[in-house]
């Protein structure tokens, strides 16, 4: 069951269309593929008269249109067509949308689908032009009892700039010796990449804080779109972030969901990675990449000035050194969460026993055998049941501390499901997978996931009635929706099981509650708020992360992160606040997310950096806004 909750502008309940052959005779029932033509040839007419009033006699009135840079250089969802034409009416006449085309073969040709009860979609992916460069797109098509085919759900996600293709493809580097610029006589490949990645001839057009899955792929992505990039990480190796982690540590998504910008994982790579795996994979990519990164570096001060839109950036280099560097724009990718969140409490100096987050956890063993002893880990995400099952194979007594409920799902099973036929096996293009991954609204994904959170119980209902005899308070998330609304809206909650699960159940890990929390700390125990004692030798807070801004601050100051929006959570519209996005000071950006969200919205945060260094960032903008 869902926790009760208070009503969000986020909730929406999705309409119903009678199915096409309820309310049309045989010969009116046309196939999907004329349906989703003729649409589109009425769509392109109506952006092309310029006049956005004239899309309402293609798009239903409670329709939904999400988009990615196609409009201007911002993410927007607009709901009604009141709402569409608002968005559209400054940009309409500017954004010069042309040679829309559906796509003729694969999953994403025209087809109709039925994503619940009596709501039926023709949908196609379709690809476009605009005046800045190319895109593609999904639109789903429902049928009104009048025989006319609307669009209810449109997405434009800009693809590439027409001013600066990706370097990639057929327009690969050449990389033989006469390629380079000034021949071979100024230095060879390996010559001219070690004073690359030193920055002895120029300056960095980005610099990126930090060299996990974010910074790496939107590395890569930059230096494709011809932006010089620089890279500082405060670890001693790239793949530090995952590989100073517990050592149990496994992705906890599968691999065809965790593909890499430009460099998927092999064909015979595991389902799910082990954590040294990855980060010996991050130093293969970075240097396939050819990234330009700074190991054992750290921002010392910064400060970006309005006049000239520029920073001024003092790193600190590992062997002492400084260097002033001057990008036009700085990247935070220091992970989606920022500093733990440490809980204190009353008498917690007196405990005799060991306490820590659950962010300096490395070993159940790490600090000799825990055979016999008494563990309790306070919170039930991921990491905390990670770190309870380690506790638990290696001997310890261990006990998980619950407050609130915390949504589950298998990765054997429940997981799967959730990408069945998009990401698996026999899944798409990983590039179009990505389109139609994010081509619904965030509110309309959340109602949608509804149903499959309860055909996922379903088929896990034997564990999940288990967890619950166990003393596990089960929770689906707000309305039923499962995992994703909990990742997206608060970065956890959720727990995705690789073997904690059957442990809890055969009561080899316990359970206590304690809605109202920990009152304190004893010499031998915790003390709950309801007077209850949990006896302990050892204590985990695995209590979570502050958002990236509490990082930013801690290496920018007050001054750059007061100008900063909150990052994560989502807006009026329904997109994520400030992340891959304008955040709120000029050129400073946020990257972070999943392995499968930094590959996708790295193209998005590059194409804006690529644009801005282009100048048709304020020129599309100005035009589109009539002012400068």
């Amino acid at each position: 069951m869902a926790t009760p909750t208070v009503a969000s502008i986020h909730d929406v309940s999705l309409p119903k269309f009678c199915k096409t052959g309820a309310t049309l005779s045989v010969k009116e029932v046309t196939s999907p593929e004329v349906i989703a033509h003729k649409w589109l040839a009425s769509f392109e007419a109506a952006l092309s008269s310029g006049n956005a009033s004239s899309l309402s006699s293609v798009i239903h009135e409670d329709g939904w249109w999400r988009d990615h840079l196609a409009l201007d250089w911002e993410f927007h969802t607009r709901r009604g067509i009141a709402g569409i034409i608002d968005l559209l009416e400054p940009r309409i006449a500017k954004v010069g949308f042309r040679n829309l085309k559906a796509y003729e073969s694969g999953q994403f040709a025209p087809r109709k689908e039925t994503p619940i009860e009596d709501l039926e979609w023709v949908e196609t992916m379709f690809s476009f032009e605009t005046s800045v460069g190319t895109g593609k797109g999904m639109v789903r098509l429902v049928c009104l009892p009048s025989g006319q085919w609307k669009a209810h759900m449109i997405y434009t996600a800009l693809q590439e700039l027409h001013a600066a293709r990706e370097i990639a493809g057929h327009l690969r580097p050449h990389g033989g010796n006469s390629s380079l610029k000034g021949g071979a006589a100024e230095g060879n490949w390996y010559e001219r990449r070690e004073r690359q990645k030193e920055f002895l001839d120029d300056q960095p057009a980005v610099l990126i804080v930090g060299v996990g899955q974010a910074g790496l792929n939107l590395g890569a992505r930059l230096q494709a779109l011809g932006l010089s990039v620089l890279i500082v990480d405060k670890n001693e190796r790239v793949g530090d972030n995952w590989r100073h982690r517990y050592r149990t540590l496994v992705t906890h998504d599968p691999v065809h969901l965790t593909h890499m910008a430009f460099m998927k994982f092999p064909e015979n790579w595991p389902l799910f990675t082990p954590k040294d795996k990855l980060a010996d994979w991050f130093e293969i990519y970075a240097s396939a990449m050819e990234l330009n990164i700074w190991m054992r570096s750290s921002i010392k001060s910064a400060h970006f000035s309005d006049k000239t839109q520029t920073w001024t950036v003092d790193v600190t280099r590992g062997d002492g050194s400084s260097r002033l560097m001057k990008p036009s724009h700085v990247v935070f990718c220091t992970g989606h969460s920022g500093e733990p969140r440490i809980p204190s409490f009353p008498g917690q100096d007196s405990f005799k026993g060991t306490v820590y987050h659950g962010s300096k956890h490395k070993g159940a063993t790490f600090h000799g055998d825990v055979a016999g002893k008494r563990v309790v880990v306070v919170g039930t995400g991921n990491s905390g049941h990670d770190i309870a099952q380690n506790y638990c194979e290696n001997g310890a007594e261990v006990t998980m501390l619950q407050r609130r409920g915390t949504y589950v799902l298998s990765a054997k099973k429940g997981l799967l499901m959730m990408n069945e036929g998009l990401y698996d096996e026999s899944g798409p293009p990983t590039e179009d997978a990505d389109i139609f991954g994010q081509s619904l609204p965030l509110p309309v994904q959340f109602a949608l996931n509804v149903g499959v959170t309860e055909r996922i119980a379903q088929a896990e209902k034997e564990s999940l009635d288990g967890l619950r005899k166990a003393g596990f308070n089960f929770d689906a998330g707000h309305d039923g929706s499962g995992i994703y609304r909990k990742y997206i809206t608060r970065g956890g909650g959720y727990y995705i099981d690789v073997g904690a699960s059957q442990l809890i159940i055969d009561g080899k890990i316990k359970m206590a509650q304690s809605p109202e929390g920990i009152k304190g700390f004893t010499e031998n125990a915790l003390d709950l708020a309801d007077g209850r004692e949990l006896q302990a030798d050892v204590v985990v807070l695995a209590t979570g992360y502050d958002s990236m801004n509490t990082t930013l601050r801690k290496a920018m100051g007050d001054k750059v992160a007061d100008r900063c929006r909150e990052v994560w959570d989502l807006d009026e519209e329904g997109e994520v606040n400030a992340m891959w996005r304008p955040c709120g000071h000029p050129k400073l950006w946020f990257m972070g997310g999943n392995l499968a969200l930094c590959r996708i919205y790295s193209k998005f945060l590059a194409l804006q950096i690529k644009a801005h260094e282009e100048g048709l960032v304020h020129q599309v903008r100005d035009e589109a806004h009539g002012s400068g």
